[in-house]
């Protein structure tokens, strides 16, 4: 029997987690652990690159956000939880990677542009932040991951992993497959208003989010800005909220409240009080499961030491064939008596 395919990715410790996060990662992670050899990742390291004056912060987020991993379902049985800094050979990847990487492949990378201009009240004019794709291929090949679940805005790093790998095996020797992109649905879920959800926005639903706060930020999210009067026609096409209706209503009764809307037969409020019913309903399994594992947290960690060592073991193994490729029969191999 063939071995199962290895998927890599990971997730920042910063901050709490919203339904984008669950809708655009974690619902896709339940899905792959089902079939692929999974190993997801707590990206202490990465989140320094943008927040590294905050790095205490960091560390103390990283159990809460495992814990929501485990309330919606990943499974530590199935897939392998560890975390990025426990694994000391990221680094040395990083490194070696480095001294082979252009200059330019990092300078096109179109988010290193973009955060700089959305994050204007923060210095990434740092080498961290510059070469932040080259520490992402070496988690992502350190593993000899097959398959890396994205989105399409997320094409761009992936293959210039993908460009690293192919230049680390001409240069030196195949030590790493080339890993493919496994596009993904992630669907761009707009916050109370309007914008994309984040935390940094704060226009976040939460996980962790009580039922109450949850139908209170709902009832904040904008609709369709030219429906001023409850008389008035909608159009959902136009409504911010919809984006969560077809998330959270059947298909029957989305066509249900689509006609209503456009007809007015029904108004905003009413529909985002519906709206606010069916989330806090979905999300009550989640949230039951959550308050059980703040009681366990010894046990969160466990499964990250856990995790951690059968990682490093892969990892361990990896470096030492990086290494032969590299030095070659030149390499000082020093022992301490």
């Amino acid at each position: 029997m063939a071995e199962p395919k290895r998927i890599l990715s990971g997730m920042r410790p910063s901050g709490r987690l919203h339904l984008g996060h669950l809708h655009g990662v974690l619902n896709n992670w339940l899905s792959l652990q089902k079939k692929y050899d999974c190993f997801f990742f707590v990206a202490d390291w990465h989140s320094l690159t943008t927040e590294y004056n905050n790095a205490g912060e960091i560390q103390g987020n990283i159990v809460n956000m495992v814990i929501d991993w485990l309330s919606v379902g990943i499974d530590p049985v199935k897939s392998t939880l560890f975390i990025q800094s426990e694994i000391k050979e990221h680094a040395e990847l990083h490194l070696l990677l480095s001294m082979i990487t252009p200059l330019p492949w990092l300078e096109r990378n179109p988010t290193y542009k973009e955060q700089q201009e959305q994050l204007i009240n923060k210095d990434l004019s740092t080498y961290g932040f510059l070469g932040y794709p080259v520490l992402q291929a070496a988690d992502i090949i350190m593993y000899k991951a097959n398959g890396v679940p994205v989105g399409v805005d997320q094409l761009p790093h992936v293959e210039l992993t993908r460009e690293i790998a192919r230049r680390f095996n001409f240069i030196y020797k195949e030590v790493f497959p080339i890993p493919e992109p496994m596009l993904a649905e992630v669907p761009k879920l707009p916050g109370i208003d309007g914008r994309k959800m984040s935390k940094s926005y704060g226009n976040a639903i939460f996980l962790s989010d009580t039922p109450e706060e949850m139908s209170h930020k709902i009832s904040q999210m904008v609709t369709d800005t030219n429906r001023m009067r409850r008389k008035d026609p909608g159009d959902p096409e136009k409504c911010f909220a919809f984006a969560l209706h077809r998330l959270y209503f059947p298909s029957m009764v989305l066509d249900e409240l689509t006609d209503a809307c456009k007809k007015a037969t029904i108004g905003c409020v009413e529909c985002k009080k519906r709206l606010a019913s069916a989330v806090v309903s979905a999300m009550e399994p989640i949230r039951e499961k959550r308050q059980s594992l703040l009681k366990k947290t010894e046990w969160v960690v466990e499964i990250l030491e856990k995790g951690s060592k059968k990682a490093r073991q892969q990892a361990t193994t990896t470096m030492e064939e990086v290494r032969g490729a590299v030095w070659g029969t030149q390499r000082w191999n020093i022992k301490s008596n």
